[in-house]
């Protein structure tokens, strides 16, 4: 495979029939056009579109695996759910395999807790960027929203690259990016439920005020939902456990960047109208009269 950069699209050539018989003794060539799209946040650029949790997963070389899989460039770590020893090799791999690590304040339940754990990140990891969780209780993890306000008015005046996890609400997302967080992270539904994107209008309404990336968190359960988020017209997907409690995890991995790049790809392209009645997609010239006592009714 060769890529070549013109322009705004990366042409790439995929040589087709390596290894088996050639026509005429000549190699053919199949040509693709892709746009290069890519995801900025602050001022960082990312290639994927697809953000990696790393909760829930059985082990390391599993959790490699499906780093791998997913083409993920950054992925967030749970600065309070992980032992020093576990957090100490996750570290490695993620250095490892050059991906960017995204701090989380997963677990803290009021402002002070989270600006706290994101500044001892910060001392520890060396970054300013972190993922900005303040959830209201334990049973639903919904974030309070009163607590999650402060801590990132709080962590944007200290220097932070705040990536707020929030309601599906667009009056608080737009609070946020008032704020100064560099992107707006809404639930598609609790974390963990698989439940999908349960209010799909809310996340448009949330796309089409803000004025920063809007990346789809919580709620994923599979690829469809994904593709869904896309849609809908969000910048990206951030997932964990859809991939880690999957059956499979490097293969669901490799379906959610599938599905990410599918629903970006026909957001861009821009769907069809929905229509009440059928409309066929062929035109009628050229076709055989109808006889008359068969000719469909109209209405």
């Amino acid at each position: 495979m060769t890529q070549r950069t013109c322009g705004s699209h990366l042409r790439v050539l995929w040589p087709v029939g390596c290894g088996t018989r050639r026509s005429s003794g000549r190699r053919r060539c199949r040509v693709a056009e892709i746009r290069v799209d890519p995801l900025t946040i602050a001022d960082r650029t990312f290639s994927s579109r697809l953000i990696m949790g790393t909760g829930g997963a059985a082990n390391l070389s599993v959790l490699e695996e499906s780093l791998l899989a997913s083409g993920t460039e950054l992925t967030t770590v749970a600065m309070r759910r992980v032992d020093s020893a576990g957090k100490t090799g996750m570290l490695e791999l993620l250095n490892r395999l050059g991906i960017a690590l995204l701090p989380n304040t997963a677990g803290c339940r009021g402002a002070a807790e989270a600006v706290l754990t994101a500044r001892l990140a910060r001392e520890a990891l060396g970054t300013e960027w972190v993922k900005l969780e303040v959830v209201a209780d334990e049973r639903t993890l919904l974030p309070d929203a009163i607590e999650l306000v402060s801590a990132a008015e709080q962590l944007v005046d200290d220097g932070f690259v705040v990536l707020p996890y929030t309601n599906d609400d667009p009056v608080l997302a737009m609070r946020l990016e008032d704020a100064g967080c560099a992107a707006v992270m809404p639930l598609g539904s609790p974390i963990g439920t698989g439940l999908g994107i349960s209010n799909p209008r809310n996340i448009e309404m949330i796309v089409a005020r803000a004025g920063v990336p809007v990346i789809l968190d919580a709620g994923i359960g599979t690829a469809s939902d994904a593709a869904l988020a896309m849609e809908l017209g969000c910048d990206a997907v951030l997932l964990a456990s859809a991939v880690t409690r999957s059956f499979d995890p490097p293969l669901m991995a490799a379906a959610m960047s599938d599905a990410v790049r599918a629903g970006r790809r026909a957001r861009n392209a821009g769907r069809i109208p929905k229509r009440f009645w059928a409309q066929a997609s062929s035109p009628l010239t050229g076709n055989l009269p109808t006889p008359v006592d068969r000719r469909p009714a109209t209405y």
